[in-house]
């Protein structure tokens, strides 16, 4: 079984809904499992308080204005490097080192940008295009999908 369809399959696995399956054959034997263990996220809320039912509700109070929203950059004439497979984005080799590439650095095709592990294998993701990381859109240690974009770089940079 060659690389690429393993990875089909852990695609398809992680759609489907299994939380583990194990594949033998003469050739080989394979066991995925899929950890169900939801990152963790924060909420904030204040306390409100649990009153009584009352005969008629209260007039709803006004909304405050929110900020006018901030002008979304034309990301149009920027090109994607996106992420090749499913599995956890690092921007360095280890944690002592510095990032592969950041915003401003000049990359060419064939240049390492960072490491994605998936199925405790590290590896490395080279760049297809050739230009200046005008932004990094996925932050350090995070899962990411396949096909997900990962850098945006001007290739006029």
């Amino acid at each position: 079984m060659k690389a690429k369809e393993i990875q089909e399959l852990i695609d398809f696995i992680s759609n489907s809904g299994l939380a583990e399956v194990k594949i033998e054959t003469e050739e080989f034997k394979l066991a995925i499992k899929k950890y169900t263990e939801a990152p963790a996220v924060k909420f904030e809320a204040s306390p409100v308080p649990v009153a009584a039912p009352v005969a008629a509700a209260p007039a709803p109070a006004p909304t405050p204005a929110a900020a006018p929203a901030a002008p979304k950059e034309d990301t149009s004439k920027y090109l994607e490097i996106k992420s090749p497979m499913i599995g956890t984005f690092y921007r360095t080799p280890n944690p002592d080192s510095e990032p592969f590439v950041g915003v401003g650095d000049v990359v060419t095709a064939g240049q390492t940008v960072c490491i994605i592990e998936a199925m405790k294998l590290f590896n490395e993701i080279e760049s297809e295009v050739s230009g200046k990381i005008v932004k990094v859109l996925v932050d350090n240690a995070q899962p990411v999908e396949y096909d997900q974009p990962l850098f945006l770089v001007d290739p006029a940079g």
